[in-house]
């Protein structure tokens, strides 16, 4: 009898989406203190895409041997557990799987993880829809930490770059809570999303913004908008500008949040954090969703439901 095996998303020789193989590995069993998913959706980020074409290869964050597995972030249900586990079969869930060096992904039909890598999804919130929050929210709740509260709240003003994008939506929202005045940079065509971020709006920005947030990641172009003495905070880390003129420069490092995370999803289920889903596509079709991805311009993801 053959032992059980499951689908998943991986990268042998890194060369954009044509390098994406879908191959059978086999089925694990959870270990003390960890669960396996039945995985519902996996979301296409511009990480994987990174990924997939070798970037971070290059700069040495990947040393897999054989494969890398694609996806951070999921939703799915628990449909096993290991000893020490308290959470029920069936519990609905999201996590997220940091770090680069790995041989298995989101891009799956199952995952086994720790059961402290995963926040219960709210029962109002849409797994598709709940699968966007983990790796955008976090992230754009720990560059709002980065950037900490606004000097003068309501006076301090900030510019969001890419503010119609997954996580420059939530840092719009998110920064405003810190005091900060918040502006989104996006296209014409994403005004009235933006301000209804409760952001102001432009499309094209003068300098002498006290403080840049950067997920459009225009880098350098990005810095020149920041104040003498002002910061900007990028999302690539490793990438960002160099300072100049005492302006302040960081990126964030997103690192796994159970607590803060069920809090996102909570508000994301209670509409006042944004949730978008471009398209749900097959595992088969990671790599049209890659390609699609590259582009720009989507407002919302893909979600991989396999």
């Amino acid at each position: 009898m053959s032992a059980a095996t499951f689908r998943t998303a991986v990268v042998r020789i890194p060369n954009g989406p044509d390098s994406i193989e879908i191959i059978d590995v086999p089925v694990a069993e959870p270990g003390p203190d960890q669960i396996r998913v039945a995985i519902a959706a996996a979301t296409v980020n511009p990480t994987d895409l990174g990924v997939a074409a070798g970037f971070f290869h290059t700069i040495g964050l990947v040393q897999q041997p054989e494969q890398t597995g694609l996806g951070w972030e999921f939703t799915g249900i628990v449909d096993a557990a290991g000893p020490g586990v308290d959470l029920a079969l069936g519990t609905r869930v999201a996590g997220l799987v940091v770090g680069f060096d790995r041989d298995y992904g989101t891009y799956a039909e199952q995952i086994v993880v720790a059961a402290a890598d995963v926040a219960p999804v709210p029962d109002g919130l849409d797994l598709l829809a709940a699968a966007t929050v983990p790796l955008n929210g976090l992230a754009a709740a720990q560059v709002v930490d980065l950037l900490g509260d606004a000097p003068a709240a309501g006076a301090a003003r900030l510019l969001v770059t890419g503010a119609a994008g997954a996580v420059g939506a939530n840092v719009a929202v998110l920064a405003r809570e810190r005091g900060w005045r918040v502006t989104g940079l996006a296209r014409a065509d994403d005004e009235e999303f933006v301000r209804g971020l409760g952001a102001d709006f432009t499309t094209h920005a003068e300098p002498a913004w006290d403080a840049v947030v950067d997920p459009a990641q225009l880098n350098d172009r990005a810095i020149t908008l920041v104040r003498d003495g002002g910061a900007y905070v990028g999302l690539r880390p490793g990438l960002e500008p160099p300072a100049e003129r005492g302006i302040s420069v960081s990126s964030v490092v997103t690192a796994f949040d159970r607590i803060r995370l069920a809090g996102l999803l909570a508000r994301a289920a209670a509409g006042e954090l944004p949730v978008r889903v471009h398209a749900a596509v097959s595992l088969d079709r990671a790599p049209e969703a890659h390609r699609a991805t590259a582009k720009g311009g989507l407002r919302g993801r893909y979600v991989i439901c396999p």
